[in-house]
Order: structure tokens, then C-alpha cells, then sequence
């Protein structure tokens, strides 16, 4: 059972197609481990397994008549704390919304649904998606599977750590901060942020329950053990809101190409204003040159024309005011009183929210546009090159490290001490961009943290950092299950 419940979302889905295994037996198996395992990890904070037997139970009936429900038919999953699931809590581990057990699935879930997966439980957020650690008032603290002296990350933590924890077939994450990328890196497993807007936000908390709108940056992805499952499950989850679908329909491109050796690759590894780890920057360097001596054209020279400074700076003026739209009326009216207090060259984290958290709309219209400029630095960049290849962070798996306000936390890097909020830099091109970006396992650390590798791609090109990602596992390893 052990090798079945590490086993790729594309391979279960086959093996029960060919009823080799069946959907009330996989399961059992995600069950009985979580069983076992979870109360040392935290990872699964919710379950209903009975209702979860039954829909199993209907699969396999299914099955045994010849019928498929759909690509994921008979997959049993977890889904992460802060996306709504008919009849199960979902809590964003937000202690108002303890009990709130929604009436209708957020529309990324409901598409997995469709598509014939079985949901079976919650996995672990911090407070309204609002950290890069998974803990919270309602369930407490997630740890990592890989060093449970360590976060496995947020806010889509516990989704990463139940993929590489063997509990369940595959995860949906969101990410507005890099949500999916860094649990997938500090993980050990993948993670796909799509281009913007190509999967529904609709039944995300934050907003609010009930909330229809979308926002700029967030988007929601699968979190899974192989590139095929990516593919798979951006296949089912990409599609036009019900109200669009009238008239428009989602057609990605196909992978700009299938041999690793026909990729034009730019390779960013560093940056003097956002260093690197040393162990970190090994792996990625190692990545690099098994990538080349496979046969794949890299530059590891290429950058776009925008600094990575300015990339973080005009991604904080579109992140900060989403984030303080959420806080209470009161908080909101402090950090405006804040931002009059700091010179405007303050460059602080504390100052950079209250600043750009309170900002008019005509400061955003201004921050708008410099993005747009910079989408078309980047559009240049892969006129002459498929991907860019980029650290997913600076650090390897963080301790646990709860103080309050996060904003004033630190990280150490090569023994110096950095903001906390440095944790946005490696991710902010490919968000404020809107481009997507695929996190993929490219080895350890010498104390056996896991370490990924973001490539990232063109404007709606999901399939190509995908593709790619298929390679880089391939040559570097691929999904390794923790030793729990």
C-alpha cells in the first residue's frame, strides 16, 4: 500500500479504470494513514470519510458497469482549508468561520468533482491565507513531513504536505504570494501557479463567503507527484467562469516543444538584492548542468530588461492593498495613520504595507501600468527563450517561527539576516505578470531538505512550463516521498 498511496494522480486514475485497485480500496489506504501518521504532521485538520465511502462505493459500482464518471473517476482528494466544499467545514482557519460548512463547492473544486474525484477532507491554512507558515487558532500547527521542526510552508501547506505525505491523490492550492510554489519547494513536490484568470477564484476564502469577484494576482492550481498529473488536472480545472462559458472557451497552447534538447532555456539563479542561500543555490546550479548535459540551450546570462528590485516593489503596491482590504475597518484606519508617519523613502517592511496598503486608486492605476510595461519585458524575454528558470525562494524549509506581527519576522541567509518579506522577492515576476509558473523538485539540501526549481514561462504557455517540469524531473529526480 505504501508505493499505491505515493503513487501519481495519472497512474491511480488508470490503475482503477483497469480495476487493478479500487476506489474504496485507495481510499481506505489515504485513511488508515492518515490515521497513523497524521496526529505527529497536523496535515488533515477535517474529514468526512463516511460520505466519502459511499461516493467511493458509487465509483466502483460505476466502474464494474463500464461507466467513468471522468478523467479523475474514482480519485479520492483532500482540498485545501480555505476552498469551500459542499458539506464539509471549511474554516480558512479563521475561528468566525469554525463551523461554516458551505452549501455548494468553490468552482475549482466543483470542477474535480465533475471530473469524477471523490473529496474526502481538509488540509490545514494559516488564517486566511495570510503566511508562508500553516497554522492557525482553529487546528494549530502543520508540520513538514520531510523535518517536523520546520513549516511545510502556506498558505497552501497543508495541500503540498498531504501530496508528499502519501494522503491523498493529487491537492488544489491557491496562490497570490507564492501559495503553491513555496510548499511545493519546501515540499518536495510540484505545483503549478496558472497564467491569471484561467481557473475560477469564485468560493476562495478570503474573500468572504458568498464573495463572487475575483482579485488581480490570486490565482488557484493543482499540487501533485508528477508533471502528467499537472497536465491533467490544469486540463479539468482551466475553463471559463459558468457565466463566460456562453461564449468563450480556453484553448492553451500545446508545449512550445517535447525534446528537452529543443528548449531555448534563461536561467536566473541570484540576485545582489536578493541573495540566494548558499545549499539552495547549489541544487539549483546542480539542476542546471544536469539539464545541460542532457541537451537542453541555456543562458544563464539572460534576464529581462526590469530589475528583480523594481519587480518586487511595483508587485507589493498591487499585493498590499488586496491583503488590507480584508483586515477589519479599525486595523485599516491605524495602518493609514501608519503610512503618514514614514518618510516616503521608507523601505521597511512595516512602512512598505502601511504605504502601499493604503494607497488611493490613482497610485494603483500608476503601479498598473509600470506592470504593463514589465509584461512586456518579459513578452520580449521569451521571443528568444521558452522559459526562465528562477529559485522559488531564497531558503530551504524554515523553522516554525509563530511571533507576531509576521511582518516584523527575519530569515537567516548564509548567516546574515534578511526581512521576512524577502520570501516575496523569486515569486512576484511571474505573479505581478500574471505568468504561469511551475514548481518542480531539483534535489536536497546536505541535510535533506527538499529543494525546487520555478520555471517560468510566457503568458498563457501553461503547457510549456509543464512540459518542461516533466523534464527537470526526469533528470534531477522528480517526487520523492517523505520518511515520515
Amino acid at each position: 500500500m505504501s508505493e499505491l498511496v505515493h503513487s501519481s494522480a495519472t497512474a491511480l486514475a488508470s490503475a482503477i479504470a483497469r480495476r487493478e485497485v479500487s476506489s474504496t480500496e485507495l481510499l481506505d489506504a489515504y485513511l488508515q494513514r492518515i490515521e497513523r501518521l497524521n496526529p505527529a504532521y497536523n496535515i488533515v485538520v477535517t474529514l468526512d470519510a463516511d460520505g466519502a465511502r459511499a461516493r467511493a462505493k458509487a465509483a466502483d459500482e460505476a466502474t464494474a458497469r463500464g461507466e467513468s464518471w471522468g478523467p479523475l473517476h474514482g480519485l479520492p482528494l483532500t482540498v485545501k482549508d480555505t476552498l469551500e466544499t459542499r458539506g464539509i467545514r471549511t474554516t480558512a482557519g479563521y475561528p468566525p468561520l469554525s463551523d461554516h460548512v458551505p452549501t455548494s463547492n468553490a468552482d475549482v473544486v466543483e470542477s474535480v468533482v465533475q471530473a469524477g474525484a471523490i473529496v474526502f477532507g481538509k488540509t490545514n491554512a494559516p488564517v486566511l491565507a495570510g503566511d508562508w507558515q500553516s497554522y492557525n487558532p482553529v487546528f494549530g500547527v502543520t508540520r513538514n513531513p520531510w523535518n517536523p521542526e520546520r513549516t511545510p510552508g502556506g498558505s497552501s501547506g497543508g495541500s503540498a504536505a498531504a501530496v508528499v505525505a502519501g494522503f491523498t491523490s493529487f491537492e488544489i492550492g491557491s496562490d497570490i504570494g507564492g501559495s503553491i510554489r513555496v510548499p511545493s519547494h519546501w515540499c518536495g513536490v510540484l505545483g503549478h501557479k496558472p497564467t491569471h484568470d484561467i481557473i475560477s477564484q469564485r468560493g476562495h476564502i478570503p474573500g468572504p463567503p458568498g464573495a463572487l469577484a475575483g482579485v488581480d494576482l490570486a490565482v488557484m492550481g493543482p499540487i501533485a507527484r508528477s508533471a502528467d498529473d499537472l497536465s491533467l488536472l490544469l486540463d479539468v480545472m482551466a475553463r471559463p467562469s459558468p457565466q463566460d462559458a456562453r461564449a468563450w472557451k480556453l484553448e492553451l497552447p500545446a508545449p512550445r516543444h517535447r525534446r528537452l534538447s529543443d528548449f531555448r532555456i534563461a536561467a536566473w539563479l541570484d540576485d545582489a538584492d536578493y541573495p540566494v542561500d548558499p545549499e539552495v543555490k547549489a541544487v539549483l546550479e546542480t539542476a542546471v548542468q544536469l539539464l545541460r548535459k542532457a541537451g537542453a540551450q541555456i543562458d544563464e546570462k539572460a534576464r529581462p530588461t526590469v530589475p528583480l528590485r523594481e519587480i518586487v516593489d511595483v508587485y507589493q503596491q498591487l499585493l498590499w492593498p488586496i491583503l488590507l482590504a480584508g483586515f477589519p475597518p479599525e486595523v485599516f484606519e491605524e495602518m493609514s495613520r501608519l503610512a503618514t508617519t514614514f518618510p516616503a523613502t521608507a523601505g521597511d517592511p512595516v512602512a512598505l504595507m502601511a504605504r502601499y496598503g493604503t494607497a488611493r486608486h490613482r497610485d494603483w492605476l500608476g503601479a498598473n501600468e509600470v506592470r504593463e510595461h514589465m509584461r512586456v519585458a518579459f513578452a520580449d524575454l521569451f521571443l528568444r527563450y521558452d522559459a526562465l528558470l528562477m529559485p522559488v525562494n531564497q531558503v530551504p524549509a524554515i523553522p516554525h517561527d509563530h511571533s507576531d506581527p509576521f511582518i516584523a519576522r527575519t530569515i537567516q541567509i548564509n548567516g546574515r539576516t534578511h526581512p521576512y518579506t524577502d520570501l516575496f522577492a523569486w515569486i512576484a515576476p511571474a505573479t505581478a505578470a500574471l505568468l504561469p509558473a511551475t514548481a518542480v523538485p531539483a534535489g536536497r539540501t546536505t541535510n535533506g531538505l527538499p529543494v525546487g526549481l520555478q520555471i517560468v514561462g510566457p503568458y498563457l504557455e501553461d503547457k510549456t512550463t509543464i512540459e518542461l517540469a516533466r523534464h527537470v524531473a526526469d533528470v534531477c529526480g522528480g517526487f520523492t516521498p517523505a520518511p515520515l
